[in-house]
């Protein structure tokens, strides 16, 4: 299914920028107030995140959305 592939897309891009920063799962859902199996379902694609989700993500990553959603 499209929307599955897409959101696994999404979350390797996440982890991708995440492991760039040296930020662990842990720290990350730190930053962004989430807890961090919140984060690991992202990564993983098993969440499809609201849009304030994916802010939050970019604010702790110190990332626009648009970089975010670059190459998807």
């Amino acid at each position: 299914m499209v929307n599955e592939e897409e959101l696994m897309k999404l979350g390797e891009k996440v982890r991708q920028l995440r492991m760039e920063r040296k930020l662990s799962q842990m720290q990350l859902a730190h930053i962004v107030g989430k807890d961090q199996p919140s984060i690991n379902r992202l990564e993983k694609g098993n969440i499809n995140p609201s849009y304030i989700y994916l802010l939050e993500i970019c604010q702790g990553l110190e990332i626009s959305l648009s970089e975010l959603l670059e190459d998807l």
